[in-house]
């Protein structure tokens, strides 16, 4: 913006849309763009050194605009600013190999995170800072605001109304802060309608904030990230999920919880309609989730167990099922799902008591991260999940719990009567290859060293989180009073790894004598008890079944 004009963002923008319309001439008719003229509006539009967000959400891509921007010419377009939520596909690396884009902003890699890891390594890409979800979007409308977004939608009518579907995902957040910042909005969709004959079944993103839509050769893909198969879930799985419900949700009365991708919180879910129901804790737990529609799910909602579930995004085969639950999902008129990344990343964040994920790596300050040596994953909402929420101000029985005990005992501020978020790091003590989860040092450290960050890149700060389950047991670290405590506290349920036989044997029992740390049979729990007949389902078939045949696995999750 210069002194001399207070309209330079809206100048910029009908000049960058003067250059498409006279690149693209008859390829352009109102807002539509012939699919076969995506380069050259692309490379009308975008110059060297623009900010972009292109949409790699944790399960919707724009596919089809990803592979289009690849394939600019560099000479023409470069140096790019690239602000995404997740790198999932190949092509969102290929542009910084082929030198279209040169910084990066994003919150998870999973799918690219060894690859990501060389190209840092080997100074191909810089990156200004690995975010959660929450603080990625907010940025979008402070210092992060994109000049062009690339994203996907299911459908737009002739005006360029977009309908996104049930994976609608982060397209709101993307286009507002776009649109109304001087940018330009750029929409693949499956199909187009007339909206005479043929009309969308809602509208999601009006047309006045869109500005291109282009009609993609396939639908785009989306990936059915939450979904796993019951048939996969170890009898370990089931004794720590017998522990999580009895020793964790039971203890605290958690109603309102969100739960981190994993076999293990899968296992969580598909025990609350057998031991949960044994246990007598039917309407006393996990009533309100901030989840995604997860399969596993279904036997809970089918047994009473689910009052509401708002969604991140949707879930491949779960369609029919949602539009038959509307009741428990949040739906529109049309009945399909209407997720959202950030409105939901808020409810995880402030209006639930729980977060319950896993992680790579933790080490003796609680201190955890999916970022290790040789592949930087990123964090995804994690950060955000599990943190306690200073801005909290309503209260709840478990959130009230959870801060006496952290707070029994103390004086000053520490001591002032507040609440806590129950944050639980859910881990087996080996991963796999027998990797050790519990390590002294983190990979983190030398991570920072090696891209140059200004922190290193942690993912739940230890200070957050107030449980670690294991195979072994529970440790409460919110009863912990010294640094030296957290440590034996997480020592005496880190198992074999070195890190747990480097205990101090006497410390760990008088932490289990005052119940810090607890075992499975100090909770009258039986591991012989902890069998896989004990899941509400125990494949991907059961699941069908329990949902009387509304949910239609994925192929890859069909063996029938």
């Amino acid at each position: 913006m210069n002194s001399s004009s207070w309209t330079s963002k809206a100048d910029d923008r009908a000049a960058r849309m003067a250059r498409a319309a006279a690149a693209l001439g008859t390829r352009l008719a109102g807002k539509r763009v012939d699919t076969e003229a995506i380069g050259t509006l692309l490379e009308a539009v975008l110059s060297p050194g623009d900010r972009v967000c292109l949409e790699g959400n944790n399960q919707k891509q724009a596919d089809f605009l990803a592979q289009a921007l690849v394939q600019v010419d560099p000479q023409r377009v470069h140096g790019l600013h690239m602000v995404q939520s997740v790198l999932a596909l190949p092509e969102h690396l290929d542009v910084f190999e082929n030198g279209v884009a040169s910084r990066l902003d994003f919150s998870f890699s999973g799918p690219q995170g060894a690859r990501l890891a060389k190209l840092v390594s080997g100074g191909r890409i810089e990156i200004g800072a690995i975010h959660t979800y929450l603080e990625l979007f907010a940025r979008y409308f402070v210092d992060l605001t994109p000049k062009v977004a690339l994203v996907a939608a299911q459908a737009a009518d002739a005006e360029g109304n977009l309908y996104t579907g049930p994976n609608t995902e982060d397209t709101p957040a993307i286009v507002e802060a776009t649109a109304f910042s001087g940018g330009i909005v750029i929409a693949q969709v499956n199909e187009l309608v007339d909206g005479t004959t043929t009309r969308l079944p809602r509208i999601d993103i009006p047309a006045d904030w869109v500005s291109y839509v282009v009609k993609a050769p396939r639908p785009n893909f989306i990936e059915p990230l939450f979904t796993r198969d019951p048939a996969q879930i170890s009898e370990i799985q089931v004794l720590m999920a017998m522990m999580a419900i009895k020793g964790i949700y039971g203890e605290y009365g958690v109603q309102r919880l969100n739960h981190g991708i994993g076999f293990d919180t899968a296992a969580i879910e598909l025990l609350l309609p057998t031991y949960g129901e044994s246990l007598g804790l039917k309407g006393k737990i996990a009533k309100h989730w901030a989840l995604n529609p997860h399969p596993a799910l279904i036997p809970a909602i089918e047994a009473g167990w689910v009052e509401s579930v708002h969604s991140f995004g949707s879930e491949l085969g779960m369609e029919d099922y949602i539009r038959a639950r509307s009741d428990v999902f949040f739906t529109g008129p049309d009945g399909s799902l209407r997720s959202n990344r950030a409105f939901c990343q808020a409810a995880g964040h402030y209006a639930c008591d729980l977060f319950i994920g896993s992680t790579l790596q933790m080490d003796l300050d609680g201190n955890s991260s999916t970022a290790t040596l040789g592949r930087i994953a990123g964090f995804g909402g994690a950060p955000n999940m599990g943190a306690d929420a200073r801005g909290r101000r309503h209260s709840s029985p478990a959130w009230l719990k959870a801060g006496r005990e952290a707070r029994a005992g103390r004086s000053g501020a520490a001591g002032t009567p507040r609440g806590q978020k129950l944050v639980v790091q859910m881990v087996e003590t080996f991963r796999e290859h027998m990797q050790p989860a519990f390590v002294d040092r983190l990979d983190a450290w030398t991570l920072q060293e090696q891209a140059g960050m200004e922190l290193p890149p942690i993912m739940i700060y230890g200070d957050d989180v107030t449980h670690i389950l294991t195979e072994e047991g529970i440790a409460n670290l919110l009863m912990c009073r010294s640094d030296a405590e957290r440590e034996q506290a997480i020592r005496g349920v880190a198992g074999y790894t070195a890190v747990g036989l480097g205990r101090d044997r006497r410390a760990v029992e008088n932490l289990r004598d005052r119940g810090v740390i607890r075992r499975p049979q100090d909770l009258g729990i039986d591991p012989r008890d902890a069998t896989r007949n004990l899941l509400a389902a125990r494949s991907m078939r059961d699941l069908v079944r329990a949902s009387g045949g509304l949910y239609q696995p994925p192929k890859r999750f069909r063996n029938w």
